[in-house]
C-alpha cells in the first residue's frame, strides 16, 4: 500500500497534466482533422484517431493505461493506414504516435523492441503510400514517412525521461514519507529514554537501600525504619514524574525542546526557521516546551508540511506550518490538555486552520502573541 502523501502527489501531478496538456493536444489534434479532412468521412475516421490518442492520455494521467492501450493502439494504428493509403491524410499519425509514446515507456520489459516496432510500422505504412500514387516521390517520402516517423520517435524518446521523472517525484514522496514516520519514531524512543531515566534510577537507588535495610533488620530498625521511609517517597516521586511525563507534563528546557524540534523536521524533509525575539520566564517556558513538543508531533504525524516557522516572543510561542488538509480542525487531545494548563498558568493556547495554514501558539499576560503571518 502506497503512502497517503505519493498518493496525493501523483494526484496532484494528474490535475496538472489534465490542465496544461489535454487541452493543447485536443486542439492540435482538431487543427490537424481540419486542415487534412476532405469529407464528413475523413472528419470522422481521422477524429477517431485523435479520440484514440487523448483516451490514452486521460488514462495515462490515472496512471492505468494499459487498461485502454491495445484498443486506442488497434484504433490509432488502424486510421494512420486509412489516412496514408485511402484518404491522402499525411497527418493521420498523430493518434498513433500520441498514443505509442504514451504506453511504450510504461512497459516492464522490451520497451526498446516496441519503441523501433512502433517506429518501423509508422514509416511501413507511410512508405506504402508510393503504392497509391508515384507523382511525387520525393514529398511523399517527406509528409509521410520521414515526419511522422521523426515525430513519433521524438515523442517515443522524450517520453522515457519523462515516465523516469515521475518516478523520481514518487520515490522522493515515498522517501520523505518514510522520514517523517523515523522522526516520529525518534520521539518515541526519546519519550522512552525519558521513562528509562526516571524509573532506572529510581529502580537502582530502592535496590540498594532495600539490600541494606535488610543488612539491619536485625541490628538497626531505626536505620531501617528511615531507608524503608526515603523508598517510599521514592516510589511516591517516581510515579508521580511518570505521570506526568505520560501527560506531557514534566519540566521541560525551552532550548532543549526548540533544537530538537528543529532536527526533527529537518530530518523529515521540512524547512524549518526560528525566531527568537526574546527569552522565557523559567515557568513559562516549561510549558511552552511542551507545546512545542505537542505541536511538533502532531505536524509530523497529521499535516504534509514542507515549511515550519517558530517564533518564540517575550510571552509566548507561535508554530506555523503549512500543509493542513482543507478538512474540519481534527481533535487533537494532547494539545487540548495543554490547553487546559496553559489557561490554569494565566494563559491562551489557540490553534487555527486557514489557507492551508496551521497555527498553534500559546500565550502569557503582558503582551499576547498573534502571528498569523506566515513565513515574511
Amino acid at each position: 500500500m502506497r503512502p497517503a502523501h505519493t498518493e496525493r502527489t501523483r494526484g496532484r501531478l494528474r490535475s496538472l497534466n489534465l490542465v496544461m496538456f489535454l487541452p493543447l493536444l485536443a486542439a492540435v489534434g482538431a487543427l490537424l482533422v481540419a486542415t487534412d479532412a476532405q469529407t464528413w468521412w475523413h472528419v470522422i475516421v481521422m477524429g477517431l484517431g485523435v479520440v484514440a490518442g487523448l483516451v490514452a492520455f486521460l488514462w495515462w494521467a490515472a496512471r492505468d493505461i494499459f487498461r485502454v492501450a491495445l484498443p486506442c493502439l488497434v484504433v490509432a494504428a488502424a486510421v494512420w493506414a486509412l489516412g496514408s493509403l485511402v484518404m491522402d491524410g499525411n497527418s493521420a499519425y498523430y493518434g498513433l504516435s500520441l498514443v505509442g509514446s504514451l504506453a511504450i515507456p510504461q512497459l516492464r520489459r522490451h520497451r526498446g523492441w516496441a519503441a523501433v516496432g512502433l517506429t518501423v510500422y509508422v514509416a511501413a505504412v507511410g512508405a506504402a503510400r508510393l503504392l497509391v500514387t508515384q507523382d511525387d516521390v520525393a514529398g511523399v517520402l517527406i509528409a509521410y514517412v520521414i515526419i511522422p516517423t521523426g515525430v513519433t520517435a521524438t515523442l517515443i524518446g522524450f517520453m522515457f525521461p519523462n515516465q523516469r521523472f515521475y518516478g523520481i517525484v514518487a520515490e522522493l514522496e515515498e522517501a520523505r514519507e518514510r522520514e517523517a514516520e523515523l522522526a516520529v519514531a525518534r520521539e518515541r524512543i526519546r519519550f522512552a529514554s525519558d521513562l528509562h531515566d526516571i524509573q532506572g534510577h529510581t529502580l537502582h537507588v530502592v535496590k540498594l537501600k532495600i539490600a541494606l535495610a535488610q543488612k539491619l533488620v536485625h541490628t538497626d530498625a531505626e536505620r531501617v525504619e528511615q531507608e524503608l521511609r526515603e523508598v517510599h517517597a521514592l516510589v511516591s516521586d517516581t510515579i508521580t514524574q511518570t505521570k506526568q511525563l505520560a501527560y506531557a507534563q514534566r519540566r521541560l528546557n525551552l532550548s532543549a525542546e526548540l533544537e530538537n524540534a528543529k532536527n526533527l523536521f529537518e530530518a523529515a524533509g521540512i524547512r524549518v526557521r526560528v525566531d527568537r525575539e526574546a527569552d522565557v520566564d523559567a515557568h513559562a517556558g516549561e510549558l511552552l516546551g511542551q507545546v512545542l513538543r505537542e505541536t511538533t508531533t502532531n505536524i509530523l504525524r497529521h499535516a504534509q508540511a514542507q515549511q515550519v516557522r517558530i517564533t518564540l516572543s517575550e510571552s509566548g510561542i507561535t508554530i506555523v506550518n503549512d500543509g493542513a488538509q482543507e478538512v474540519p480542525l481534527p481533535e487533537l487531545r494532547g494539545l487540548a490538555t495543554l490547553r487546559e494548563r496553559v489557561a490554569d498558568n494565566g494563559g491562551e493556547l489557540t490553534v487555527e486552520q486557514k489557507d492551508g495554514r496551521f497555527l498553534t501558539a500559546a500565550a502569557f499576560p503582558h503582551g499576547r502573541s498573534e502571528v498569523w503571518k506566515g513565513d515574511r
